[in-house]
């Protein structure tokens, strides 16, 4: 004879109980786990709780059978941990393409990693609207498009929406057609971009996500990389935005740079720790180092 419909997924849902009801500070006891399973129209003995338990265990689940402050059981570990669910979702917040009701979609998916309780305690925390975000709702679209298009080697095409000052000093949207080669997708200053080819010019251009706008992969196979950059064999997007200042393209060359010591945190932050320093004076050193110049280079120099 067949069982009851929910009988058959008792495990299931015990799991499902583990996971977003206990956690250390939150332990379930036999009876309580019954009770719960009752809610998804599950009758079950307390006997078969400890060997369902230990079936998960078997899996590889990390449940434990806690004895002390007090008795039952909970998942001690997930996928992910507390403090890595929490940098996602900051990251989240502060990412300026991702629009807010995208933010909010995705957080509530990362809540889900973690239990309740623990979700609870982080929505506790000061939540503030980020103002600056986008308004494209279009940019999962546009990221699975391009990404689409760079694996296949094809062209894309899309619209480009630009700001304009008017005489009036008020602004204006204009939008421009773009057709172009894509190679990677970058994310700077809080910025998602793509670097391309303009197939017209012999250099590599960026454009930002969030300013597109009817992407669309083209039947035309990509320019290589390799007769527009200095990357033959694999375009090394890391390396590329290393050398670029706030995304302003620009030609790249060996520059040498003049600190005063104030500021080696800011510069080896920058550059990275490892690069060679000589000393000038005793208040001042030099590091020589690949950078595009170009105005984002002269901005980010005169900060200092």
């Amino acid at each position: 004879m067949a069982g009851k419909p929910g009988s058959k997924l008792k495990l299931l849902y015990l799991l499902d109980i583990l996971w977003h009801y206990s956690d250390e500070d939150h332990v379930l006891t036999a009876k309580q786990l019954c009770e719960k399973l009752e809610d998804y129209g599950v009758q079950a003995e307390r006997k078969s709780i400890y060997t369902d338990i230990a079936t998960l265990t078997q899996f590889g689940l990390d449940v434990i059978n806690a004895k002390s402050p007090h008795r039952g059981f909970f998942m001690a570990s997930r996928q992910y941990e507390i403090a890595e669910v929490r940098l996602l979702i900051d990251a989240i917040q502060a990412a300026n393409f991702i629009s807010n009701k995208k933010t909010i979609a995705l957080k509530d998916k990362l809540y889900r990693l973690v239990s309740r309780s623990q979700a609870e305690d982080m929505q506790s925390q000061v939540f503030i609207e980020n103002k600056l975000k986008c308004d494209n709702e279009e940019m999962y679209y546009i990221i699975d498009t391009i990404n689409k298009a760079i694996r296949q080697g094809m062209q894309i095409e899309f619209s480009y929406k630009k700001r304009k000052l008017t005489k009036k000093m008020t602004t204006s949207n204009e939008e421009k057609k773009f057709m172009v080669n894509p190679y990677a997708l970058v994310w700077i200053n809080d910025r998602y971009y793509l670097i391309c080819n303009n197939p017209k010019y012999d250099n590599l251009m960026h454009t930002r996500l969030d300013r597109m706008k009817k992407i669309e992969i083209l039947e035309e196979k990509a320019r290589s990389f390799a007769e527009v950059s200095e990357y033959k064999h694999v375009f090394d997007a890391t390396d590329y935005a290393s050398k670029m200042f706030n995304m302003y393209s620009g030609e790249v060359n060996q520059i040498e740079l003049r600190c005063s010591n104030s500021i080696i945190d800011e510069i080896l932050d920058r550059f990275g720790s490892e690069m060679p320093l000589k000393a000038d004076g005793d208040e001042h050193f030099v590091i020589k180092v690949q950078a595009a110049v170009s105005e984002g280079l002269v901005s980010w120099l005169l900060q200092y």
